[in-house]
């Protein structure tokens, strides 16, 4: 039998498979639990674009495997069960600490980030921050190399470049001298850098490993979500640093594209350190379930622990390393940053490369602008991945409008995280602003209680204004329409973004 292909067979089969592709999608979407944002989004992104949508589906939005969260969550429960009686024992001397009026938000915060991540609070903490990637890592090879006992570094990025090779030199000089090495990075975060790259590192008894991955092919594992996205090291167990710097040339400013890499570290001596072992043990360890290395043993860390009250409240740092992640749903940092928002009385400032906040910052931080709060966010003036920039900027121009100042930083690339408010609240982190770190990747802040750091934070944000605009209505009024227009879609996608 023979077809004759007039316009309207054509149009017919191409409305079939339009209807196929439909099924297929609903299919898709609904047959794992996911928020409705998200699902819309996924939706539209596997509707408009038949075949390349479920493409960018197998990379992109696939769920993490019922094995992979039992992993992670019998890894956290065995951690979190051991420090059970030292938390609540901290949690009363807290109590004791805290009882004045003007500290009645950190005391809040304290609690709900206790309440949903069991994040403990941590004293006798001494913080140095670091703004310059160069100074930083200066610091970190320095105290790498007076380590006596482990170095442990977690990373999204790690690069094979010549900060990487400046990096890797001291952790094997470390490694000779008999210091238990362990590296933990991202696949995807690092791409580029092969298993080879720490082979001599191996050699002198240290371990490394991608996080979550059974191997370093990035193939054996076609999925772009669920990044190991925390910045994190220790030293001994008595040093550890936390934030938002990446080992690679261009968070030293030697990558042309970027420029000057404007970004927020702390170094911290004391307990909080301590914490930040714990964090990288249940890392390493559900790690260790898939492939041959070495577990982290957490019971030294935990006869470590001192509960004794802090020698002196003024100017050693209150702290709890908050960890959020893929696999639960309590959005501990989120509901960290949205907590500071809505119970502030004075100012809130914002640093994030990535404006694509969820409806409730959205709508916190326009109901404390509407209310007379001093709010202000910064973001970069480039970007690093178009689609998000444009997000960005929609989102931006939503909250100009709504009373909040934005500002667009000119000197380079901000990529800090970092929220700031009242007398002594902040944090300091690895989770931006954008549903990615809400949700998608396993991030690690350092929310902290001390009027000196909080102090101090405000006024690198205020410093940091000098090379900034302002962004006004008019600016964003002025915009050709095809930029709005990229705004607009892409905001349709912020949810998968």
């Amino acid at each position: 039998m023979n077809i004759v292909w007039t316009w309207d067979v054509v149009r017919r089969i191409i409305e079939v498979l339009w209807l196929i592709n439909i099924g297929f999608a609903i299919w898709t979407v609904f047959r794992t639990r996911r928020d409705i944002a998200s699902t819309w989004a996924w939706l539209l992104v596997l509707s408009v674009f038949p075949v390349i949508g479920f493409i960018v589906y197998l990379f992109v939005g696939r769920k993490l495997s019922d094995d992979d969260i039992f992993s992670i969550r019998s890894e956290q429960k065995y951690f979190r069960e051991k420090l059970v009686a030292r938390q609540e024992a901290l949690l009363e001397r807290h109590k004791l600490l805290l009882q004045s009026g003007r500290l009645a938000r950190a005391r809040q915060l304290i609690s709900l980030s206790s309440s949903l991540d069991n994040a403990i609070v941590t004293f006798n903490n001494r913080v140095k921050v670091f703004i310059d990637g160069e100074k930083l890592f200066t610091k970190m090879i320095a105290d790498f190399d007076q380590a006596q006992d482990h170095i442990y570094v977690e990373f999204y990025t790690f690069y094979a470049d010549e900060l990487g090779h400046r990096i890797l030199a001291a952790l094997e000089r470390a490694a000779q001298r008999g210091v238990t090495i362990k590296v933990l990075y991202d696949l995807s975060g690092s791409h580029g850098t092969t298993y080879k790259f720490f082979t001599h590192l191996e050699e002198l008894g240290g371990e490394a490993q991608p996080f979550n991955s059974k191997s370093n092919k990035r193939i054996s594992a076609p999925r772009l979500n669920y990044h190991l996205h925390r910045k994190i090291v220790v030293v001994d167990g008595k040093i550890g640093y936390i934030g938002g710097f990446n080992i690679g040339d261009q968070y030293v400013g030697k990558k042309a594209k970027f420029g000057y890499w404007r970004d927020t570290h702390l170094r911290v001596a004391g307990q909080a350190a301590l914490t930040l072992t714990g964090r990288f043990a249940m890392d390493w360890n559900m790690t260790c379930r898939k492939t041959d290395k070495y577990r982290v043993d957490i019971e030294p860390m935990l006869a470590n622990l001192d509960i004794k009250r802090p020698s002196d409240p003024n100017k050693d740092v209150v702290m709890q390393v908050v960890s959020s992640g893929p696999d639960n749903e309590d959005y501990a940092i989120r509901r960290g940053y949205e907590s500071i928002i809505s119970s502030a009385r004075k100012y809130v400032y914002i640093q994030t490369p990535y404006l694509i906040p969820e409806e409730p910052i959205l709508e916190s931080l326009v109901i404390a602008a509407r209310s007379g709060i001093d709010v202000r966010v910064m973001i970069p003036c480039m970007p690093d991945h178009p689609f998000v920039y444009r997000a960005t900027e929609y989102y931006a121009k939503y909250l100009v409008n709504n009373g909040v100042k934005v500002y667009k930083y000119n000197h380079g690339f901000l990529h800090a995280k970092t929220v700031v408010s009242g007398d002594n609240l902040s944090s300091v982190g690895s989770a931006n602003q954008d549903y990615r770190s809400y949700r998608l990747n396993w991030e690690a802040n350092a929310f902290s209680y001390n009027e000196e750091l909080t102090t101090q934070l405000k006024q690198i944000f205020e410093d940091d204004i000098k090379d900034s605009t302002l962004l006004t209505p008019e600016y964003f009024a002025n915009q050709t329409k095809w930029r709005k227009f990229k705004q607009y879609f892409s905001r349709l996608l912020s949810p998968v973004l």
